[in-house]
């Protein structure tokens, strides 16, 4: 019988220990609190679901703090009750005034607090919660909503998640929750549109055309095919 050699052993050894860390590497980049919105169309309304696992071996989550957009701000902010958490909408004044589907904006939702009634009701280890919003109106198509979200233990250590992205494709260590707003619903293209009406048109476009005069050579074909045959038997 062979024994393995020690450097096969090393080897096994290096590799185990390799896949081990990206286990728990890959799990902890998982475990990011995140929002995912619901839809996402300039000019309309949205809900937000924050998913918010509990990241600490030793304290629970007891308190989530999201601020909500100044420069963008939601003039429409409301609350879905989570079970054994209290829900506070923070309001306030803006840093500077911003225009809202023309109505000039000085005041707004600031950020939004849950906070959990008691122990029962907190994010203990190897556990989850989702916070949910809805929110309106989304600014233009192309802006990016950010998010931050703080998340407090009980141990009094505050995790913040309010890291932006530096577009150079590395994810930060602490992401803030964000997305995307995409074009309005209903828009289209006039391009789209007049391709749709062409193909649409019950006059006929050049395939139309081109079918009609096929047609039409076929028929003349049968004709002349049965002059031909009577000719023929006369």
């Amino acid at each position: 019988m062979k024994f393995p050699t020690s450097r096969a052993l090393r080897t096994a050894a290096v590799a185990a220990a390799t896949t081990s860390l990206m286990v728990v590497g890959a799990g902890a980049a998982s475990a990011h609190v995140t929002v995912t919105p619901q839809s996402t169309a300039a000019g309309g309304y949205t809900h937000l679901t924050f998913n918010v696992p509990n990241e600490s071996q030793t304290a629970n989550t007891n308190k989530i703090k999201i601020e909500l957009p100044k420069d963008t701000p939601f003039t429409s902010v409301s609350i879905k009750p989570v079970e054994g958490w209290n829900a506070d909408i923070v309001r306030g004044k803006l840093p500077e005034p911003v225009t809202v589907n023309g109505a000039k904006i000085t005041k707004a939702p600031l950020s939004v607090v849950w906070t959990a009634e008691d122990k029962s009701r907190q994010v203990s280890q190897n556990e989850y919660q989702t916070f949910s919003l809805s929110v309106g109106t989304l600014p233009e198509a192309g802006t990016e909503v950010t998010l931050p979200v703080s998340q407090i233990y009980t141990d009094g250590s505050v995790a913040k998640w309010d890291d932006v992205a530096s577009g150079e494709g590395a994810e930060p260590e602490s992401p803030a929750p964000s997305f995307t707003t995409t074009a309005a619903a209903g828009s289209h293209s006039a391009a789209g549109t007049a391709a749709a009406a062409s193909s649409d048109d019950g006059g006929g476009g050049p395939g139309q055309v081109l079918g009609w005069a096929g047609l039409a050579a076929g028929l003349l074909g049968l004709i002349a095919g049965g002059v031909a045959l009577a000719r023929t038997r006369r």
